[in-house]
This record gives C-alpha cells, sequence and structure tokens, in this order.
C-alpha cells in the first residue's frame, strides 16, 4: 500500500493531477490558426501553363521568362489566342526562345478555327505543316488529325504536336 501512495504522489508530482486522476486543470487556450498563403498549383509534368491564369511565380519557372516578361504576361489578359499572347512574348524572346518558352506556356488552338499564324506558333511548325494542318478541315476527331498529318510526320512528332491542339 505504501508503493501505491508512493507512486500516486510521485505521478501527480510528473504529470500533473488530471493525468492521474485528479480533478482537471484548466483547458490552454488554443492559439488562433493562421492561414499560410496558398502556393500556386502545381503544374503537372507535360502539362502547359495557360497564359491566361499561370501565376507570376510559374511564369519565371519558364526558360526566358523573366520577372518584366512575367508582368507583362499578365498585365496583357486576357488573351483570346496564342497570337494575342504572341505579341507581348514577340519582342522580347528571339524564334528560338519563343519555341521553347512555348512548350511550357500554351493555350491549345482549335484545329477547326485557328489561324495560319497561330497554327506557326506552336513550336517547329513550319508554314508548310501549318498548310497541311488547314488543307484537311474540318477534323471531326483527333484520330482523323492524326491519320491525315500522320501523311508528313512520324507518330513521335504528331504526339509532340498533339499536345497544342484540340477540336471543338
Amino acid at each position: 500500500m505504501r508503493h501505491m501512495a508512493t507512486g500516486s504522489i510521485l505521478c501527480a508530482a510528473l504529470l500533473g493531477l488530471s493525468a492521474c486522476g485528479g480533478s482537471e486543470a484548466p483547458p490552454e487556450e488554443a492559439a488562433p490558426a493562421v492561414e499560410a498563403p496558398a502556393a500556386p498549383a502545381p503544374v503537372a509534368e507535360g502539362a502547359f501553363l495557360d497564359p491566361n491564369t499561370a501565376t507570376h511565380e510559374q511564369l519565371i519557372t519558364v526558360p526566358g521568362v523573366d520577372a518584366a516578361l512575367a508582368d507583362a504576361l499578365i498585365a496583357g489578359r486576357p488573351f483570346e489566342n496564342m497570337v494575342a499572347a504572341d505579341a507581348v512574348v514577340a519582342d522580347k524572346l528571339t524564334d528560338e526562345q519563343k519555341n521553347v518558352a512555348y512548350e511550357r506556356i500554351w493555350m491549345p488552338l482549335d484545329l477547326n478555327s485557328a489561324s495560319e499564324a497561330e497554327i506557326n506558333l506552336i513550336p517547329r511548325v513550319g508554314d508548310n505543316m501549318a498548310h497541311e494542318f488547314e488543307e484537311y478541315r474540318p477534323y471531326d476527331a483527333i484520330e482523323r488529325w492524326r491519320r491525315d498529318i500522320g501523311k508528313y510526320a512520324d507518330e513521335a512528332e504528331i504526339a509532340r504536336m498533339e499536345k497544342y491542339v484540340t477540336i471543338r
């Protein structure tokens, strides 16, 4: 019994009365929750940044895009299409730098309505291929586009270009 009493005293001394079944201590005031600012949503690998919605922080991760160009893109919103976005980028990047940037920043173009100028903004698509895109219109399904353009490009190139297009 003496061990039990000593154990109770020791328990009370080390852990406080409430831990040993004694009277409850007053609850501590909880600190108010502070919300951290929301981080930009991560962009899936291989996914494009939309020039209409990308954050400044996301844009400056793109090779060739510095803070000033990111600010200019944000100030130029909303963009109707990539030709409008390109108007902001055109005098700030070389053609090769634009090709690299447009591998990360892009608004998919509609194969049935995109202008030749818009099609030519797809990295490494030239006038001849843009002409082929237009020649086979209208497209009723992406499979038809693959088949028609597949006459001029291999499967890897078709897959690469397909990321830039849609059918609405």
